[in-house]
C-alpha cells in the first residue's frame, strides 16, 4: 500500500478490507482473528498504529516498529497459531509519518485449497470470516462448507451408503438416453445398460482404495427420486421464480420447487426450466451454411450456460438453495458455493475448475455447458453484442453463495436506439458491436474522430478507419470538413458540434485539454493527488492531524487558477451541451478528488444540477469513480475521472 492509499484508506475509514489497531502495548491479541477473517474471505490490509477518535482516525504510530514485527512473523509462522502462513515479506511493510511510523500488514485472499486459515489449532472454533467492519467466528457449517472445497476429491464422486439404483427415476434415465441418442446416435455409451452407462457418467463407483462401490451422489442428483434426494441431501431445493407482474404485491407469476408435483432432480429441473428462460427471447430469421433455420441466438447459448453453470458448480450438500428467477430486466442465478477461481479469471476465461465434475460431464454428454472454461465467455460476448449491461458476479462471503447478474437493461439508452433504428432501419439487427457503439457515440456527442472512438473499443484505429468509412457508404454518418487523422464524422442532421469550435478561439487551449491534452496527466506537476502541497510533514495532514481531509480546498491560487483555467469552456456560459459539461468534468477531475461543492463553485453551477443531471450518470457509466462509493453523504465524499 502506497502513502497515499493509505491516507485515503484514512479518510474512509475500516470497512470489509481494511483494519485499524492501535499496537500500543505490542502486537494486540485479536491481530490473528483478523488475518483469519480476511484469508477466508476476500483479503484486506491490517494497519498498525491508527487510533479512532470521535472526529475520526488519528495516527499514533508503533514504537519499535522491528520488535512488533518478530512477534508478528514467529506467530505467523507457528502452526499452533495459524494453521498455515498466508502472508509474504511483500505482504509487510513499514511507513513513515513524520517522526511516527505504521506497520501495514495485507493478507491475501486464500485459495479454495488453503481455505480454512484458522488460529489456534482448532478450525472450528478458530475459523474466522470479515462481515464488514468486523470478524466473526464462522459456524460449523461454514468451516466444514470450507473443508469440502478443499479437498482435491470431486464433490459429486462420493459413494452414497445404503443407496442404489432403485433410488434413481426410470423415467429420466429412458429421458436423458433418448436426448443422448438424439445428439449422437452412434455413441457407444448407447448399446451399454442403465448400470455400465451410469459407470461411464460417473453416476456408479468402486473406490479402488476401500473396494466400497455403490452409486455416487452425482448419479442421484441427476437421475434420482425425490424421496431419495431428501434422504441423502435433507435440504435440497431447486427453485425457479417468474416475477413478471408489475403489481409488487405479486411475489412470482410462475414457480417451479420442490413440491411433490414432479421428480425434482437436475436433468428434469434444467428442462422444465430452460424453455421458460428463453420463452421472450426473440429468435431472429437466419441460415446456417446448409440453409437451415437457426432456431437460436447467442443470448440462447448464453443462458443456458448460465442455467448449466448454477447446477455444476453448487455445494448441493450446504443448506443453502439453488434460486434462479427471471424478471422483467434481468435474469439472476444463485448457488449455495462460492467461485473456485478468482473472478478476474472468470471474466478472462479459460481455467475451469467445476466443483460436481461428474455432474459436468453428464450434462456435456448432452452438448450442454463447456469444460474448457469458455462458458462464461459465450454469456460475455451474447451481452455484449446486445449491449446490455456487463454480467455481474458476486460473492456472498457470509452466506457462501455465488450470484450471477444478467442484466438486460441496455447500456446505449432507449432514446438512442430508437434514433439509431430509425436512421439505420431494418439493417440494425445485422449491426456488429463496432458499428452499434460508433453510431451510438455520433449520436450521443453529434461529432466524433476516430480517436474518440480509441477511448471505447479496442480495435486497431485502421479497423475503426474502415468501419467509419462502411458508415459513411451506407449513409448513417456524414464526413466533416478535415482528412487525414482529424476526420470528424456527424450524425444525420446533426449541426456542427465540435467542441473545439463550441470553445472558441478564446478558450481553444481549455478545449485541447479537455479533449485529453497532455496537461492532464495523472503525473502532471500541476494537481497529483495528495502532491507535494500535502507532504507528510504538512500540517494538513501529518501525523499530529486531527483532520484528514482532502481536496482543493487546500490548493494555492496558482491552482485554483488553473482549476478555473479549465473550467472556463462549460463556466458561466448558461446552457451548454451535455459532451461539453461532461468532458469538463473529466479534466477538472483528472489526478484528483474534487467534492460537489466544489465542482459547483468551478463551473458556477448549483449542486443540486450536476448531482441529478451528469455525476451520476458518469459514475453509472464508469467514466467517474466515488471515494466513498455506496456512501452519498460521507463527509469526504469527491469525485475523480477514472483511468
Amino acid at each position: 500500500m502506497s502513502l497515499d492509499e493509505l491516507l485515503e484508506a484514512l479518510l474512509l475509514g475500516e470497512g470489509a478490507d481494511m483494519e485499524f489497531k492501535s499496537a500500543e502495548g505490542g502486537l494486540p491479541r485479536s491481530t490473528w482473528e483478523t488475518v483469519s477473517a480476511f484469508a477466508n474471505s476476500d483479503g484486506g490490509h491490517l494497519i498498525l498504529g491508527v487510533v479512532e477518535r470521535e472526529d475520526g482516525y488519528s495516527i499514533e504510530g508503533v514504537r519499535k516498529p522491528e520488535t512488533l514485527l518478530k512477534t508478528f512473523w514467529d506467530a505467523h509462522n507457528n502452526p499452533q497459531k495459524l494453521n498455515r502462513p498466508v502472508c509474504s515479506n511483500s505482504d509487510v511493510a513499514v511507513r513513515s509519518f513524520g517522526v511516527r511510523q505504521v506497520v501495514l500488514i495485507h493478507v491475501p485472499r486464500a485459495s479454495r485449497q488453503q481455505r480454512p486459515i484458522y488460529i489456534n489449532g482448532n478450525p472450528l472454533s478458530g475459523t474466522y470470516k470479515r462481515n464488514h467492519e468486523g470478524d466473526y467466528r464462522c459456524s460449523e457449517s461454514e468451516v466444514r462448507q470450507m473443508l469440502r472445497d478443499a479437498a482435491d476429491e470431486p464433490l459429486d464422486g462420493i459413494i452414497l451408503d445404503g443407496f442404489d439404483l432403485e433410488d434413481l427415476d426410470q423415467d429420466t434415465m429412458t429421458a436423458y438416453r433418448n436426448r443422448f441418442a438424439s445428439r449422437d446416435p452412434d455413441h457407444p455409451f448407447l448399446a451399454l445398460n442403465d448400470a455400465d452407462l451410469l459407470e461411464r457418467l460417473g453416476g456408479l463407483r468402486r473406490d479402488r482404495r476401500s473396494g466400497t462401490e455403490g452409486l455416487t451422489l452425482a448419479g442421484l442428483l441427476v437421475f434420482g427420486r425425490e424421496r431419495s434426494l431428501l434422504d441423502a441431501l435433507p435440504q435440497f431445493h431447486l427453485d425457479y421464480q417468474e416475477q413478471l407482474s408489475t403489481d409488487p404485491d405479486e411475489r412470482w407469476t410462475f414457480r417451479l420447487t420442490v413440491d411433490g408435483k414432479w421428480v425434482p432432480n437436475l436433468f428434469n429441473f434444467y428442462y422444465r426450466v430452460y424453455p421458460r428462460l428463453v420463452e421472450s427471447v426473440d429468435t431472429p430469421f437466419k441460415l446456417n451454411q446448409s440453409s437451415t433455420r437457426l432456431e437460436e441466438t447467442h443470448v440462447h447459448e448464453a443462458l443456458r450456460e448460465a442455467l448449466v453453470n448454477c447446477l455444476i458448480h453448487a455445494d448441493h450438500q450446504s443448506s443453502r438453495p439453488i434460486n434462479i428467477i427471471k424478471r422483467r430486466d434481468a435474469f439472476i442465478f444463485a448457488n449455495p458455493g462460492r467461485l473456485r477461481i478468482p473472478r478476474e479469471q472468470l471474466y478472462q476465461g479459460g481455467v475451469s475448475d467445476p466443483r460436481n465434475p461428474n455432474v459436468q460431464r453428464m450434462f456435456q454428454m448432452l452438448g450442454l455447458g463447456e469444460k474448457a472454461g469458455s462458458g462464461f465467455q459465450k454469456i460475455l460476448r451474447a451481452w455484449r453484442e446486445q449491449h446490455w449491461m456487463i454480467p455481474l458476479v458476486a460473492e456472498n462471503l457470509q452466506l457462501e453463495m455465488t450470484r450471477v447478474w444478467l442484466s438486460v437493461a441496455s447500456m446505449i439508452p432507449e432514446d438512442v436506439e430508437r434514433e439509431l433504428r430509425a436512421v439505420v432501419g431494418d439493417a440494425y439487427g445485422s449491426l456488429d458491436e463496432l458499428a452499434r457503439v460508433i453510431l451510438m457515440l455520433a449520436n450521443r456527442f453529434g461529432e466524433i474522430g476516430n480517436e474518440d472512438i480509441q477511448q471505447y473499443r479496442s480495435e486497431h484505429p485502421r479497423d475503426i478507419g474502415g468501419r467509419l468509412g462502411q458508415l459513411v457508404t451506407a449513409g448513417w454518418l456524414q464526413k466533416g470538413g478535415r482528412h487525414g487523422r482529424g476526420t470528424r464524422y456527424r450524425w444525420p442532421g446533426a449541426g456542427s458540434l465540435d467542441l473545439f469550435e463550441m470553445a472558441g478561439d478564446a478558450t481553444e487551449n481549455s478545449a485541447q485539454t479537455i479533449a485529453g491534452s497532455e496537461h492532464l496527466q495523472a503525473s502532471s506537476e500541476h494537481l497529483p493527488p495528495y502532491s507535494e502541497h500535502f507532504p507528510s510533514s504538512s500540517e494538513h495532514l501529518g501525523p499530529y492531524s486531527e483532520h484528514l481531509r482532502g481536496s482543493s480546498e487546500h490548493l494555492g491560487s496558482e491552482h485554483e487558477a488553473y482549476l478555473l483555467r479549465l473550467a472556463a469552456p462549460a463556466r458561466n456560459k448558461g446552457k451548454v451541451p451535455r459532451a461539453l459539461m461532461e468532458s469538463t468534468i473529466l479534466a477538472l477531475c483528472h489526478g484528483r478528488w474534487l467534492s460537489l461543492r466544489e465542482l459547483a463553485r468551478l463551473l458556477d453551477r448549483e449542486v443540486d444540477t450536476l448531482r441529478n443531471h451528469y455525476i451520476r450518470a458518469m459514475l453509472d457509466d464508469g467514466r467517474l469513480e466515488a471515494r466513498a462509493p455506496g456512501n452519498k453523504t460521507h463527509r469526504n465524499q469527491a469525485y475523480r475521472a477514472k483511468k
